[in-house]
């Protein structure tokens, strides 16, 4: 699988991961289950359909692990199960656009982890485009404002989860320089996933009891998304710069927004719009000085 990849080109593969994660906040929004929940469903589908092709090919690679990268994994495992969590709730109350591009200034926590984490430097052309992606963010949070606390504290979980797979991203860039795709993300993802049923029993949250659309709806979460999505994300790493994975996110809240107003009937006012645009342009902005 991984031999096959890499006679394909990166930024190809990572446009097709693109739109499979455009699909997330379409399925979200149609779940009636707790978010804990279907974001529950969707690591166990991943790790389900990854499990035989860990055993078939990559058992020798899993039974090499380091404990160091074990417990990186682990953490990054973490760090995404909080993402999803937050994300999927955000869906709950704000819209699929003000969602999707307040969760893909990624990128900008990501420069600010270089920063603080990794002694990094941004030089002026980056400062400008943080200073510009934050005043987006402000015109969106001033546009939902109307809609009531509910979707403001939608658009506030956004951020938060921006910032949790920021972590996931730069942990992702570090193991990526050593581990196999399949692995990495099996690891992780099995990571994520007990994460996430931990989540479900301190929080009370029952895992059964939500019918089969529930289960098919992480099954697709599952293949799209994440396999699809996610996981095509974390081999480009190899290749290509998080900033420029990141940066290429951006289309996701593009494509997610047509299928919002065509699936939902979700037609973003002019001041959301413009802010989505100033904060879209901030990240590239970031991403083309990096």
């Amino acid at each position: 699988m991984e031999k096959q990849l890499t006679r394909i080109n990166p930024k190809v593969l990572l446009l097709m991961g693109v739109f499979g994660v455009s699909f997330s906040s379409i399925f979200i929004k149609y779940s009636n289950a707790p978010s804990l929940v279907i974001a529950t469903y969707r690591l166990g589908w991943t790790v389900l359909i990854l499990f035989p092709l860990i055993g078939m090919k990559f058992r020798g690679e899993i039974l090499k692990l380091k404990k160091d990268d074990i417990l990186w994994n682990i953490l990054s495992g973490f760090f995404l199960a909080v993402h999803f969590s937050l994300w999927f709730e955000s869906l709950k109350f704000t819209s699929v656009a003000s969602s999707t591009v307040l969760v893909s200034t990624e990128v900008i926590f990501s420069a600010l982890g270089f920063v603080l984490v990794f002694k990094g430097r941004i030089n002026r052309y980056g400062i400008l485009a943080i200073i510009i992606t934050f005043l987006g963010s402000i015109v969106i949070a001033a546009n939902d404002y109307g809609g009531g606390k509910n979707v403001l504290y939608g658009d506030a979980l956004a951020l938060l989860a921006a910032v949790m797979v920021a972590v996931y991203t730069l942990i992702g860039r570090k193991q990526r320089d050593h581990l196999s795709t399949t692995v990495y993300t099996f690891v992780t993802y099995s990571a994520c996933f007990i994460t996430l049923i931990i989540f479900d029993f301190i929080s009370y949250t029952p895992i059964y009891g939500y019918g089969i659309n529930e289960i098919i709806l992480g099954l697709l979460l599952g293949i799209s998304c994440t396999l699809l999505g996610h996981s095509v994300f974390s081999w480009c790493l190899k290749y290509l710069s998080p900033s420029y994975v990141s940066s290429a996110k951006l289309l996701e809240p593009v494509f997610a927004s047509i299928l919002a107003a065509l699936i939902y009937g979700e037609i973003p006012q002019i001041s959301q719009i413009i802010g989505s645009i100033i904060v879209i342009g901030g990240v590239y902005m970031y991403s083309r000085y990096e």
